[in-house]
């Protein structure tokens, strides 16, 4: 047995652990109770995309591969930013209709 078939086996091996692990963090987006837990797991995704691309890159011996894990994770990362934002968008918002509600209760309890 060669170190290169050792080598090609660890890989696969590794490619097998990353792709379980993606849909595991697929399925923890999917019924994640809180948006919180889903913007984590879409995070946790784009990293073991960017992994797998990465293996791929030094099994293959491609460097154009690094390239694009590196654009992958600037891509990924604008995904986790905007999808923040718009979290923090809708939490306000329900924040300020609940403050809205409970001053039309009071002035309704008042008169």
């Amino acid at each position: 047995m060669s170190i290169e078939t050792c080598y090609r086996a660890l890989s696969a091996l590794a490619m097998g652990v990353l792709v379980t692990l993606a849909i595991l963090c697929l399925v923890r987006c999917i019924k994640g109770p809180r948006v919180s837990d889903r913007v984590l797991a879409v995070n946790m995704v784009g990293a073991l995309t960017i992994i797998m691309v990465v293996v791929f890159a030094v099994l293959l011996g491609e460097g154009y591969l690094a390239d694009i894990a590196l654009i992958y994770a600037m891509i990924s990362f604008l995904a986790v930013v905007v999808l923040s934002k718009v979290y923090m968008g809708i939490y306000r918002e329900r924040k300020h209709e609940e403050a809205c509600l409970r001053e039309m209760e009071k002035e309704e309890n008042v008169k």
